[in-house]
């Protein structure tokens, strides 16, 4: 069990006992909950600086809220009371919401960051904004049909493969599905009466592995995302989620590692996006498609000169561009997912020894490069994550839905 420590926490996000701060302190508490799962009531007066009257208040306003729950727990061949344990509630969940070129996918998420249910709905043709809001709302439909009434949604959390304006939700662009600026938040909040909050695919699942999964507890990490619609990636500084000046930073796909003329997504030639590509994988082992799990079983059994040849090529080129990544960001954690994490198993001595070639030393005496550990759920679950951060920000402040099983 990971229960909370203080390494969770900024010395600005620590408990303190003035009831102006009580929101505050809500915050605090549901925050520690949300990334620890079940956690002894007495563990969060050490960690927050809190007493215990004030832990009790506040958690008892919490569960009034029906953010939380609170149980006896009796530990093996222990005596005397139980102690309390409280965790984020069972009954609050949002939908994450996932726009690729061939398929949408919907899931419904768990305030503890796990996926319930999910609907995968391909496509033939690249959707235009208003019927991709369309089928997402569709299917938002069907699994609240499946959701007990007592249920209360958080929202909808979407990922999108291009830029994103984070605070309206529009899309500036996304070059693989063909949108420019598209108010995505407005249409898809249009269609199902939910609150909806957009951002990029990628960083949705750098947040994801960061709270739940391969670079949990790493304070500097790299995360590249692999997916049909391209490369791209999320930066973690000093726990901090990198976004630059206008949101669109970590955009890590396109960094040049090569004067190749073969050009990416954004049409930039020599990219890590133009050079490592799903597509040519797909076309070597004669697919048209493929899951990330398919895809990654070809990969470790593949028995293919032609296709050893691919394999090698996009070690070679994911070596130099994570070596340029090493240097730039001098991370705790360089964390792969999709085929990227494939390709880094099917040979990981050759593509360490490219990352030390083509990086400073220093960088790279404790770098530790990993395979995500959220697989193809990583996006859905960053996506809630955008729907449930105005409740961790105001748990008493915002209103969640609640469900019905019919509904107009």
């Amino acid at each position: 069990m990971h229960y909370p420590t203080e390494a969770l926490l900024k010395r600005s996000s620590l408990g303190q006992n003035r009831e102006n701060l009580r929101q505050h302190n809500l915050s605090v508490i549901l925050r520690l909950l949300h990334v620890s799962g079940l956690v002894p009531r007495s563990h969060l007066t050490g960690v927050t600086g809190l007493n215990r009257s004030t832990i009790s208040d506040l958690i008892g306003e919490l569960t009034d809220l029906g953010l939380t729950e609170e149980n006896e727990a009796l530990s093996a061949g222990s005596v005397g009371r139980p102690s309390l344990t409280v965790t984020v509630s069972k009954n609050v969940v949002a939908f994450a919401v996932n726009i690729e070129r061939e398929a949408i996918t919907v899931g419904v998420v768990s305030f503890n960051g796990r996926v319930l249910q999910r609907v995968r709905r391909a496509s033939s043709e690249t959707l235009e904004p208003k019927a991709a809001a369309k089928v997402a709302a569709e299917i938002i439909t069907e699994l609240r049909a499946d959701l007990a009434d007592e249920v209360l949604i958080a929202g909808i959390g979407v990922a999108v493969p291009g830029q994103v304006r984070v605070q309206d939700g529009v899309v500036r662009e996304a070059a693989h599905l063909g949108w420019t600026e598209v108010p995505l938040a407005t249409i898809l909040t249009q269609v199902t009466g939910l609150p909806v909050r957009v951002d990029n695919n990628a960083t949705n699942a750098c947040i994801a592995e960061r709270l739940f999964g391969a670079s949990r507890g790493s304070s500097n990490s790299v995360f590249l995302y692999s997916s049909s619609g391209g490369i791209g990636g999320g930066v973690i500084a000093n726990d901090q989620l990198l976004r630059g000046v206008s949101g669109y930073a970590s955009e890590l796909g396109h960094i040049q590692i090569s004067s190749s003329k073969t050009e990416d997504f954004f049409g930039i030639p020599g990219t890590l996006e133009a050079l490592v590509r799903r597509d040519d994988l797909l076309y070597a082992f004669h697919r048209d498609s493929a899951t990330d799990e398919d895809l990654d079983d070809l990969i470790l059994h593949n028995a293919s000169t032609r296709v050893t040849k691919v394999i090698a090529q996009q070690v070679e080129a994911l070596g130099r561009a994570l070596g340029v990544l090493a240097t730039v960001f001098n991370p705790e954690t360089i964390v792969l997912s999709g085929f990227l994490g494939s390709i880094f198993k099917s040979n990981p001595d050759r593509l360490l020894n490219m990352v030390r070639e083509n990086s400073i030393k220093p960088v790279t005496e404790a770098l530790v490069v990993k395979v995500n550990e959220l697989g193809s759920s990583a996006v859905l679950i960053g996506g809630a994550e955008l729907a449930f951060q105005a409740v961790l920000e105001s748990p008493a402040g915002v209103a969640l839905t609640r469900n019905r099983r019919t509904f107009e």
